[in-house]
């Protein structure tokens, strides 16, 4: 527990009193955000604004795990460090593409593929040293069962060999590029994305604090699907790391935002979420633990699906949408950013706590 509130309490800190040296950082460096010309209207006001503020974030996160640990005189997990190995990697991949876009005042940096290739080398070195580093009971950080179906390993009749872990590596890729690029989309308005994070984050800290004060023993029916996690309680320690940092961020982030993460606090973040899900052995959850983000994705899928559908069928594009993503779309019927930003967030607590009633069940009854 002192480890948990130590890392929180530091990374807190950090973010919350580091942030405006870094806004007057990034403003002498002209790091500042270039609006869209499509978007709405409002959004022209921000151009300027500094961003990369994810610098800020996962540093604090990173500082507050380690110094938590540090104190308490304990030694770093493989599991946490697995995450924060995600976290930095895709925080690196998001910073290139914001520099790119400051440098060369555009809304675009990295070129698609050269994101995904980027997100995919992060992927697969995480998904292979996952399954390495057991423990005295022989449990790896990773488990090649998925969540909901603990008795159908991912690779079902070719474990061990190359398709089997190839299957393991595409299920991992899929679950980071699925969550990074969430959290990316969801960073449109003030607040959105690091508010949601904070309420998505702190589900982990439940989930890792809950999965240290069980046992399979404790389980009453369907024995055989029961599982153990590696490093539970330091997976909470670095989730409420995350939490703390987020917080700290949001304090300048919220409307009018006086700095924006950008990609490298989005992509990292969000490769953090996934890595989260993945060594907790809660990785279909995800979809609900991360609802606003789904949501928010969805919007988007659907109205690139059916803008060329019916373009197809008829030589106009149709809208379902006024814009998207979906916060944009009620931003332009008339709400304000900051109504649009709190009912997001009431959104992604119902699902987050929707997520978790599901994680109590799959546990207790072995789901």
């Amino acid at each position: 527990m002192r480890a948990l509130l130590a890392a929180g309490g530091i990374s807190l800190f950090i973010s919350l009193f580091a942030t405006p040296a870094f806004i007057a950082l990034f403003r002498s460096l002209n790091w500042g955000q270039f609006i869209r010309d499509d978007g709405p209207e409002a959004h022209h006001t921000k151009r300027g604004t500094p961003t990369m503020g994810g610098i800020v974030i996962l540093f604090a996160a990173v500082a507050g795990y380690f110094t938590a640990k540090l104190i308490n005189g304990e030694t770093p997990s493989a599991s946490a460090l697995l995450v924060l190995f995600m976290m930095v990697g895709l925080g690196l991949i998001g910073f290139i593409d914001d520099y790119l876009k400051v440098k060369n005042q555009r809304s675009l940096g990295l070129g698609g593929w050269a994101k995904i290739g980027g997100q995919g080398i992060v992927a697969v070195a995480f998904a292979i040293l996952a399954l390495q580093f057991p423990d005295e009971k022989g449990l790896t950080p990773a488990s090649t069962s998925i969540s909901l179906f603990r008795d159908l390993p991912l690779d079902l009749f070719f474990w061990g060999s190359f398709i089997g872990m190839a299957l393991f590596i595409g299920w991992v890729y899929l679950l980071v590029a699925s969550a990074s690029n969430g959290v990316n989309i969801a960073d449109g308005l003030d607040g959105l994305a690091s508010g949601s994070l904070v309420i998505s984050m702190g589900a982990y800290v439940v989930i890792g604090f809950w999965q240290f004060n069980q046992s399979c023993a404790t389980v009453t029916q369907n024995l055989a699907s029961c599982y153990q996690v590696r490093d539970p309680l330091d997976l909470a320690v670095v989730a409420t790391a995350i939490v703390g940092a987020c917080i700290g961020f949001l304090w300048w982030n919220t409307s009018p935002a006086q700095i924006f993460m950008g990609d490298t606090g989005s992509l990292g973040l969000g490769g953090g979420l996934a890595a989260l899900a993945i060594v907790s052995r809660t990785e279909l959850l995800l979809v609900l633990i991360g609802g606003i983000f789904v949501i928010v994705t969805g919007s988007v899928v659907i109205q690139r699906v059916f803008f060329k559908i019916t373009k197809r069928r008829t030589g106009v594009g149709k809208r379902v949408f006024l814009m998207s993503p979906l916060h944009h779309h009620f931003e332009l019927k008339g709400w304000a950013e900051i109504t649009v930003v709190v009912r997001f967030w009431i959104i992604g607590a119902l699902c987050v706590v929707s997520g978790v009633g599901l994680f109590y069940f799959e546990w207790i009854y072995g789901i």
